[in-house]
């Protein structure tokens, strides 16, 4: 055992009147083999007492250890009623324990909160999403009027800032869509033609995949990759420059940030995207071109004019107009949770979620929207 340890001293004794007499002496450190509350409390259970108090009169070093005896002792006089007396410790030590007990502990802190009813959580959600749905048109509305002063040539904007935007969600981005619509191309090809073979109609798998591709696959599931990858990141970005007081800055010179950040990367995906959907109607047209001509059997000319025969130019341009509307939705969702981030640490994480989120559900739902109205309309 330390010199230090040796040195700590506790000391227990009976006063008249019912005080009991605690003595500390020597260095309390806590690095120390310091004496512990037993001796304390053998004595207050013995009975007869109505006040504690201390003797520090050979007290010399002390740390958080002799605070943490001193609190188990005033714990231990809460417990059995008795008084305890802080006037003969030292000044520091005094105002060290007035402080602990300034704020006591809340007696219901471990409880569970009182269940929210049902209809107040309903009600909440319908509160929440008419704010959300009345930022979106106004964030919506700030943009339509900053693409009409870039009209007329009144907008605070560089092209060069959306150029590089083209080219992070452009060309970066063929990697994941070549992979993703290759599959998915496969996977078209490969269950419909394993259907389409019992009633002799292989053949027809080429209609399927050109049809389904173009109207459809490839423009929802080239959404869906850009909105995980190119919203986050704009959520992100812009969700860091809030946190970062950068867009308070633009504000401050009077640069307005929906001219100089947010319109520039909503006109990037306007025109990337439907680059996209072409590049994805391809490649998912090869993805079922590699199955049918290996795993079934079909001529790669037949195969080829199949394809060419199904897929109309109303359909094409339908895949292409929708792939535009993606990504007016992805950039607005990404960049309107961008700026609605919050200024603390979890804030950006919280606001990337909330984007990809959001703008995930938006195209799955208008796209159902789309596919009733061109039914409706015989497209």
């Amino acid at each position: 055992m330390s010199d230090e340890a040796k040195n700590a001293q506790l000391t227990v004794r009976r006063k008249s009147g019912g005080v009991l007499l605690v003595g500390v002496g020597g260095d309390w450190l806590t690095r120390s083999g310091l004496p512990g509350i037993a001796p304390v409390a053998t004595e207050v259970a013995a009975g007869g007492l109505t006040a504690l108090e201390f003797d520090a009169s050979a007290l010399q070093r002390w740390n958080s250890g002799l605070m943490t005896f001193l609190l188990q002792c005033c714990d231990l006089c809460a417990k059995n009623g008795m008084e305890f007396r802080l006037q003969t410790l030292p000044p520091g030590i005094i105002k060290l324990i007035q402080l602990a007990q300034a704020v006591p502990e809340k007696k219901d802190a471990a409880h569970h909160a009182v269940p929210v009813p049902l209809l107040e959580r309903v009600g909440e959600s319908a509160l929440h999403l008419q704010t959300d749905g009345r930022n979106m048109l106004t964030f919506l509305g700030e943009n339509v009027l900053a693409f009409g002063k870039l009209l007329r040539g009144r907008a605070q904007f560089r092209w060069a800032d959306s150029l590089l935007v083209m080219q992070e969600c452009g060309p970066q981005a063929l990697g994941i869509v070549v992979l993703i619509n290759f599959l998915i191309g496969m996977i078209i090809a490969f269950v419909g033609a394993t259907q389409l073979k019992n009633f002799g109609a292989s053949i027809y798998v080429a209609d399927l995949v050109g049809i389904a591709t173009v109207r459809e696959m490839g423009c929802l599931m080239t959404g869906i990759i850009i909105c995980g990858r190119t919203g986050g990141a704009f959520a992100a970005q812009l969700g860091t420059m809030k946190v970062n007081q950068e867009i308070e800055a633009f504000q401050t010179f009077g640069i307005s940030p929906v001219e100089f950040l947010v319109l520039p990367r909503v006109l990037a995906l306007i025109v990337m995207m439907p680059l996209l959907c072409i590049f994805a109607d391809l490649i998912s047209i090869a993805g079922g071109f590699f199955v049918s001509t290996t795993m079934m059997h079909i001529s790669p000319g037949i195969y080829l004019h199949r394809t060419v025969a199904a897929v109309h130019l109303g359909g094409f341009l339908l895949g292409l107009g929708k792939g535009g509307f993606f990504g007016v939705v992805i950039a607005l969702t990404g960049c309107l949770r961008g700026m609605q981030c919050g200024t603390n640490a979890a804030a950006v994480g919280l606001a990337t979620t909330s984007a990809v989120v959001t703008g995930i559900t938006t195209i799955i739902s208008s796209d159902g929207l789309f596919a009733v109205l061109c039914n409706a309309l015989h497209i």
